[in-house]
């Protein structure tokens, strides 16, 4: 493989200063020491492996700070191996270059590594930099109660340490722990920094709580910090995404000319999620340069706000731009809003998109695709994409299985469930109420009550889906009798089921029954007492219509336009 010109270039004329240092250097006899090689080290970047063979020729390899810096750039660059070589024929090693050598384990993902060589140091000999690194080290890799260990071991914490612990958690999404240890940070007398600021406020903001936000913009405001670009960056965000869209418009406004595409995305972000179209839309206009982001957060806020062709049009704006490319995230919005449209051409279509942008799909991007589908009511090929799915997760099933149910396929979803538990995945709630709900769309009592009595504990929606099988197949005092043993309160959902089966199967006197508990749950839905009426209508009871009538009036019920009466002369 061989270097562009330009990095070979810069590479060359590196080692030519090394090697034939400035002229007026030379003029004067001034022969540069390890300092001069030190700068041109640290300038150099990947380069500076070149300068080794030359430093040791000089004998400036013995130079503890030259060495070290000779190591970070091998450790940094991939090449761990001969960073450990140069530590390994160290005599006389230092804490620095403990340090360099742990970090270098970590920066290449050997974290075992890193802790043998954390354990081989004398306890005297390990310095802040040291516990540091492996609180760094555990947390990037995702083993925060291991790096909380190491945090709470430390018998000294700078500053960096705090943001080290603050990090990991917040990237690993705990942003209540992070503002928990920030309290801890504050309280101990640690003054935070900038990044310590922009960890917490960017926590703050992914909790959306504006009361959390208020409490730490005061704290911000005590310690009289000067926030610089970033700190307001991240200010304005939190302001966003806790709704204080008047502050985060003012932060955004005082920016002037530095502002970037984050700031400009927030904040059409921000309007899309309160539903201020206008505003997000104007904002994305005016913006000097947009990203794959921005027309994702425009789209979006077209498609959240039931404005799918509005979103569909955008989105045939962005691939004709051209600054920007549709991702992931751009198709998974888009087919959300082909879905809720019911087009399956034009879902057809925005596939066609995704395949001529080569855009791979996660399993989440394939779940929204067969969720498209189903919502087309293209069943087919919902489970084609199920099938080419390599993995699949929770929703990938729930998602079939729900279709299955909207379809009638309930021997295919009690065998898809099967498969689910083959493939070591266990059914949640979500799961079974698909599987009794295809079974109660398919008349499969049996296969359903075998699915209800395998669910562990059964919730309220459960119970829901067996009143409305037994309803449909007619065994309403059967019905009844689960309604009356449930553990829980029946809700509305469980009446509404029932009363329907009555007025199917003509029960009056169980209809009755049904509608004075749906009267008491919810005694201004309209269309509760419609059904019962319609129920007194279908067996000639017209006077208990007249007085299911009067009693509307009576109560100001007005009935939806949806619901039809069974009118008689």
């Amino acid at each position: 493989m061989h270097a562009p010109p330009c990095t070979l270039k810069l590479d060359l004329h590196i080692f030519h200063v090394a090697i034939y240092p400035n002229e007026h250097m030379r003029y004067y006899d001034i022969k540069p020491d390890a300092s001069f090689y030190l700068v041109l080290i640290k300038s150099a970047g990947k380069a500076s492996a070149l300068l080794h063979a030359h430093l040791l020729k000089l004998g400036h390899s013995r130079d503890h700070h030259v060495r070290n810096a000779i190591m970070v750039t091998y450790a940094k660059y991939g090449h761990i191996e001969v960073a450990w070589k140069l530590f390994d024929e160290m005599l006389d090693r230092t804490v620095a270059g403990w340090n360099v050598i742990i970090s270098g384990y970590w920066k290449c993902g050997n974290g075992d590594e890193a802790s043998r060589l954390f354990r081989t140091m004398g306890q005297s000999e390990r310095n802040v930099i040291t516990w540091t690194a492996m609180v760094t080290g555990h947390a990037k890799m995702g083993n925060l109660k291991v790096a909380r260990r190491y945090f709470d071991k430390m018998p000294e914490r700078s500053v960096v340490s705090w943001n080290a612990m603050l990090s990991g958690y917040a990237q690993s999404g705990a942003a209540q722990e992070t503002v928990r240890l920030f309290n801890v940070m504050l309280s101990s007398g640690i003054e935070p920094d900038e990044t310590t600021w922009v960890i917490v406020l960017s926590s703050c903001a992914s909790l959306g709580d504006p009361c959390l936000a208020e409490s730490i913009v005061k704290k911000l405001g005590k310690m009289k910090f000067r926030s610089n670009y970033f700190v307001k960056t991240a200010l304005l965000d939190m302001h966003a995404k806790c709704g204080n869209l008047e502050v985060a418009q003012k932060i955004f406004d005082q920016l002037g000319l530095c502002k970037n595409s984050v700031t400009w995305n927030v904040m059409i972000g921000a309007y899309a999620r309160v539903g201020n179209l206008s505003m997000a839309r104007g904002l994305f206009n005016k913006m000097p340069e947009r990203n794959t982001v921005s027309w994702n957060s425009m789209i979006a806020g077209y498609a959240q706000n039931g404005e799918s062709l509005k979103a569909i049009e955008l989105f045939k704006e962005m691939i004709s731009s051209k600054d920007s490319k549709p991702d992931e995230v751009t198709m998974v919005i888009v087919f959300s809003a082909c879905g809720h449209l019911g087009r399956l051409g034009l879902g057809n279509w925005a596939v066609s998109i995704l395949n001529e942008n080569h855009i791979k799909l996660s399993i989440s991007g394939y779940n929204s695709l067969i969720s498209m589908y189903l919502r087309c009511g293209d069943l087919e090929d919902a489970r084609i994409i199920f099938q080419k799915m390599e993995n699949r997760d929770l929703v990938s099933y729930n998602t079939l299985i729900s279709g299955l149910a909207a379809h009638g396929h309930g021997t295919e979803s009690i065998k898809l469930m099967s498969k689910m538990k083959e493939d070591g995945i266990e059914p949640d709630r979500i799961t079974y109420i698909g599987v009794l709900t295809a079974c109660s769309h398919a008349g499969l009592l049996d296969e359903g009550w075998e699915v209800f009595e395998s669910i562990r504990v059964p919730d309220v929606d459960h119970y829901a889906c067996m009143i409305d099988m037994l309803g449909r197949v007619g065994k309403l005092e059967e019905a009844m009798k689960l309604i009356q043993t449930m553990p829980m309160q029946p809700h509305a959902g469980i009446y509404g089921s029932l009363l329907n089966a009555t007025r199917i199967h003509k029960q009056v006197e169980l209809g009755e029954l049904a509608a004075d508990k749906l009267f008491e749950v919810e005694p201004h839905n309209s269309g509760n007492y419609v059904l019962l009426s319609n129920i007194y209508a279908l067996a000639g009871r017209w006077k208990d219509v007249d007085k299911v009538r009067d009693k509307m009036r009576k109560q100001g019920v007005k009935k939806t336009t949806a619901w039809s009466w069974v009118e008689h002369s």
